[in-house]
């Protein structure tokens, strides 16, 4: 019967945006950065209710028995509480009971946040939430460049500032690391430019980063430009540019081009099918049909040997990102 009871009362999986205070609060996903965000804004609302709130941190991985009930328990001026649980995907076997005995019965004025990165640890618990025992917020992984670009362009609207399209594009593809480092660009170029910026804001935000170095080599190589790629790289070379960030580069390229090899459609759909904007995907299609499948699934191979190359298998490991990028920018082809 409590298994039937669970399936028809089974809550909505919200998105981070939408992150509110409830008495039972599962924060699920493995996107770090959207789990903080979704977390802070709990704390904020909170705290905009009641100042004096009392705010509580557990480690559900080092967590000993009755830890949660003491901090939930009503402290003398009946002040909120707000406990905030981190690391449940590794939460210890005492935790586990305690948080099940919990949420099938919150303390009053206490609000109890728990953070899940992800993974089979505290499934039970999991479960128990989601059949109706609490609400649940999703961070999930922005891997795909159209999803980065939704951010930077979510990021400026709550900033209250405008960005150009291509601007932001630009921004995407100079910082291609967390999501952290992302929005703080964002919050950075407000704060120097403005609330209206464009291309040559970016340009000269980003100008000397090593992202973005890497990426006019990759444009200059895949396009077919070999002098002007191997002149790029060897400047980047010159200024202390590592080589790996310029392979991930050259990589990143290949590998929408591999994807759009022999695709067809409209351009909506051609982006949607390949996981790209459709910029980028009218890019790879073209760049694509210089190509032949063999030489394409080639280069695939020495990807990885360049890879290897690079990470302690050669003594000239910039020799070896040369002669690579020269196979992209000739296509496989000798000249």
């Amino acid at each position: 019967m409590a298994t039937a009871r669970s399936t028809k009362t089974k809550i909505p999986q919200l998105s981070w945006t939408e992150a509110q205070p409830a008495p039972v609060v599962l924060i699920s996903g493995p996107e770090g950065f959207l789990a903080d965000r979704a977390g802070q804004m709990i704390r904020e609302a909170l705290k905009q209710e009641r100042a004096d709130l009392e705010v509580h941190d557990i480690d559900a991985a080092s967590y000993n028995a009755g830890e949660l009930f003491t901090f939930a328990s009503p402290s003398l001026f009946a002040e909120p509480r707000l406990i905030r649980v981190d690391s449940v995907e590794k939460c210890s076997d005492a935790f586990l009971e305690d948080a099940k005995k919990y949420v099938t019965q919150p303390a009053e004025d206490t609000t109890l946040v728990l953070r899940h990165g992800g993974g089979v640890r505290g499934k039970a618990l999991l479960d128990l939430i989601r059949g109706g025992n609490g609400v649940e917020f999703v961070c999930a992984e922005v891997k795909k460049d159209q999803d980065r670009l939704t951010f930077v362009q979510s990021e400026f609207r709550r900033l209250g500032a405008q960005i150009s399209p291509n601007a932001a594009r630009m921004l995407v593809a100079a910082y291609s690391g967390g999501l952290g480092e992302l929005a703080g660009a964002c919050e950075q170029l407000v704060s120097d430019v403005g609330t209206r910026i464009d291309e040559d804001d970016v340009n000269r935000a980003t100008e000397g980063r090593v992202e973005t170095n890497a990426f006019k080599v990759a444009d200059a190589a895949t396009a077919g430009r070999a002098a002007d790629a191997l002149v790029l790289l060897r400047q980047a070379f010159s200024t202390g540019t590592d080589p790996i960030p310029m392979l991930a580069a050259l990589n990143f390229k290949m590998r929408g081009i591999a994807r759009a090899y022999g695709a067809t459609g409209s351009g909506g759909q051609l982006a949607k099918d390949l996981g790209m904007a459709p910029w980028q995907a009218d890019r790879a299609v073209k760049d694509a049909r210089a190509w032949r499948e063999e030489d394409l699934a080639r280069c695939i191979e020495m990807a990885a040997e360049t890879e290897w190359l690079l990470k302690g298998g050669s003594r000239d490991p910039e020799y070896a990102l040369e002669k690579y990028l020269l196979f992209i920018a000739r296509r496989g082809r000798e000249r």
